[in-house]
């Protein structure tokens, strides 16, 4: 398929990410876990001040929240101006600027609600070895409301798309919206994606995840996040990934298409699963003293598997484009990428 402006449309909550690497004691300090994802409440609120104390001169602002992070990634592999659009809200500051101009530089197109009720939303993105636990603040990520989807010139960008991708963070602000863009995409034969994103998101957005599931025609997610959907809405306890991958692409769905179901597991083979289909795709070991962090890897394999699946590539040339993108973004600081893009 040629490539066109707006092709993919996306909705999350847009975050900088302001990294940095810790001791493993600084993550007991605040009840943290290595390789996690939670939304901060009060007791996480004092992160920011304790690591400009300690780590001031290591800090580093990198744009971020998950969903952005993937187009971010499709836009730069595309190379094709405003290929993708991306949704949220950001605040009317510094923070939102450094994210709009980094959108710009890789060509994504951003259609950003604006609101003067809350600073542009963060993350603090904790690195320990080579694993990372995200705090979110969402800020002005959290006053995202249904009518700014229902402008005419955002909605006009959802209908031009042939993919639509919405994180599961992104059920914690604006089910609404997430339904509205399921319908929509059930209606007018376009893909509807999902990606499971964090454990919480199983446990407490139970009903909201259930309610969206017999729309999505792709469910990405990894390994942690299968086994919390096992526990929480298949009502299973097991570690079998790919058993979990199985049913879940055979639960209830309201199109005729069978879902399809990529859970990645590091550096463990994916696994992907339509219908009673398995298989396991093999992923390059990235040599230890490469890795940087792995913040924003997850995002990038969605990123590449999209960027592939636009152009009407199969489901493996999706799947190792994703894997390439993911290796190249734990070799470098956050999501962020090389002058050039040499996947081929």
């Amino acid at each position: 398929m040629a490539l066109r402006e707006g092709l993919i449309f996306g909705a999350c909550n847009p975050l900088l990410d302001i990294s940095c690497k810790v001791e493993p004691e600084f993550l007991t300090k605040y009840n943290l876990k290595a390789n996690s994802a939670i939304l901060g409440d009060d007791s996480h609120l004092k992160i920011y001040e304790d690591i400009k104390k300690k780590h001031v001169s290591e800090i580093e602002y990198i744009p971020g929240g998950s969903g952005q992070n993937a187009l971010r990634t499709a836009s730069w592999i595309l190379n094709y101006p405003n290929v993708a659009t991306f949704v949220g809200c950001i605040g009317r500051d510094h923070n939102a600027d450094i994210m709009n101009e980094k959108a710009k530089e890789v060509g994504l197109n951003t259609a950003y609600q604006i609101t003067d009720k809350a600073s542009t939303g963060t993350c603090a993105v904790l690195i320990t070895g080579e694993d990372r636990s995200l705090v979110a603040h969402l800020g002005a990520a959290n006053c995202f409301t249904s009518d700014h989807m229902d402008r005419a010139d955002v909605w006009e960008h959802v209908k031009k798309s042939k993919i639509i991708y919405v994180t599961g963070f992104f059920f914690t602000v604006c089910c609404e919206s997430i339904m509205k863009l399921a319908k929509f995409a059930l209606e007018h034969d376009r893909t509807f994606s999902i990606n499971l994103s964090a454990p919480f998101l199983s446990q407490f957005f139970t009903d909201q995840l259930k309610a969206a599931l017999p729309y999505v025609d792709i469910l990405f997610g990894n390994e942690d996040e299968a086994m919390a959907f096992s526990k929480n809405i298949l009502g299973k306890e097991s570690t079998d990934i790919a058993a979990i991958a199985k049913e879940m692409s055979n639960m209830p769905k309201l199109n005729n298409k069978k879902r399809i179901v990529i859970i990645t597991q590091g550096h463990d083979p994916v696994i992907m699963a339509i219908g009673d289909s398995i298989r396991q795709i093999p992923v390059q070991k990235i040599e230890h003293s490469k890795i940087v962090d792995t913040n924003g890897a997850g995002d990038a394999f969605v990123g590449g598997f999209l960027a592939q699946y636009v152009q009407d590539k199969d489901l493996e040339k999706c799947i190792d484009c994703g894997i390439w993108s993911s290796g190249l973004i734990i070799q470098r600081s956050g999501c962020t990428f090389p002058e050039k893009m040499t996947y081929q």
